[in-house]
């Protein structure tokens, strides 16, 4: 297993917290991405001796790709792992009783530099726009969607760029593009470079029928392990939870943390604090799961059965809702 040195508050390790197990059932096995902002809050539980506080035991797994985490939770080496609800859904449809809990609500944006005479997404016509991920990213495919309701044809209209998010942030710092579409972290920090946000993704999602900001992401795991592990996922859930409110509280934290994300000075250090906890979930989970199931609609249309699988619309079952106050 991969192994990370603690740095300054030691935010950065994430590796099978020092907590024996008391029995089987308390035990979570968690694959997490190498990049990922669940090793950041690992690092805080770690840090604070949380997990054993909360008598669990917290095996993780570093994967390298989203494709890896979901190999390991299919796979059965993995109990936990984060992902979207189009994930879920699309194995709820294919047999597979996964479920989703909201993890995070932090999108990203397009951005411009500050002094791009662009001010609206039709601007883009003849532009370069740089997109993260691929045709099927669901930031991608919502924008679609968002300009044909506004008569711009964005994918036909615009030049497109498209790669990893690390290297189409350097493309566009290096005015390759005229337009980055990239996650929230790479657009914070594109902001901290003298960039601004065309459009928001969160705007566009609550332009496509939202209600309020959906969480994309969520823990996912099986629903035999939610009913035969109950109480220690609860207390997981509860466990993240608060780091999450210790890690947007603490500037010191992102003082640490920055270097390593992408956020070496306080102005962007400041600038990830904050999306970052704009995103942490706070709505009750029918909330969460109406403007999902919105969204799931505008995706299939947009981006057809390559994207969404079998089901016609999001799986009434996607959501746990075993969780206190959900």
């Amino acid at each position: 297993m991969t192994r990370f040195k603690f740095r300054a508050l030691g935010l950065l390790a994430v590796f099978s917290l020092a907590s024996p197990p008391v029995s089987a059932a308390d035990t979570i096995r968690l694959a997490v991405m190498q990049t990922g902002t669940l090793k950041w809050e690992l690092g805080v539980i770690n840090k604070l001796g949380l997990a054993k506080a909360a008598g669990l035991n917290l095996q993780t797994q570093v994967t390298a790709s989203p494709e890896a985490q979901k190999i390991a939770l299919l796979g059965g080496t993995a109990d936990i792992i984060v992902s979207d609800w189009l994930f879920v859904s699309r194995e709820r449809a294919a047999g597979r009783h996964l479920k989703f809990y909201p993890y995070s609500s932090a999108v990203g944006a397009v951005m411009v530099r500050k002094g791009s005479p662009m001010r609206k997404l039709a601007d883009l016509k003849g532009k370069k726009l740089a997109v993260a991920g691929g045709p099927l990213d669901k930031s991608w495919l919502l924008l679609q969607a968002y300009g044909q309701k506004r008569g711009f044809d964005v994918k036909h209209e615009a030049n497109l760029m498209f790669g990893a998010p690390p290297l189409l942030q350097q493309k566009t710092l290096q005015g390759e593009a005229d337009a980055s579409l990239n996650f929230w972290n790479f657009s914070a920090a594109l902001e901290g470079k003298g960039f601004r946000p065309l459009v928001t993704m969160a705007h566009v999602e609550r332009k496509l029928g939202a209600k309020g900001k959906v969480a994309m992401l969520g823990y996912v795991f099986t629903s035999a392990f939610a009913k035969s592990h109950k109480a220690a996922l609860d207390r997981f859930l509860a466990l993240t939870r608060k780091a999450k409110g210790i890690l947007a509280s603490t500037p010191a934290d992102w003082a640490a943390l920055g270097p390593h994300i992408g956020a070496p000075d306080a102005v962007t250090q400041a600038l990830f604090r904050r999306d970052y906890s704009a995103g942490i979930p706070a709505r009750p989970i029918a909330d969460e799961q109406r403007d999902a199931a919105t969204l799931f609609d505008v995706l299939a249309r947009t981006g057809g059965t390559k994207l969404v699988g079998a089901g016609k619309t999001l799986d009434p079952g996607t959501y746990y809702t075993g969780m206190p106050g959900s």
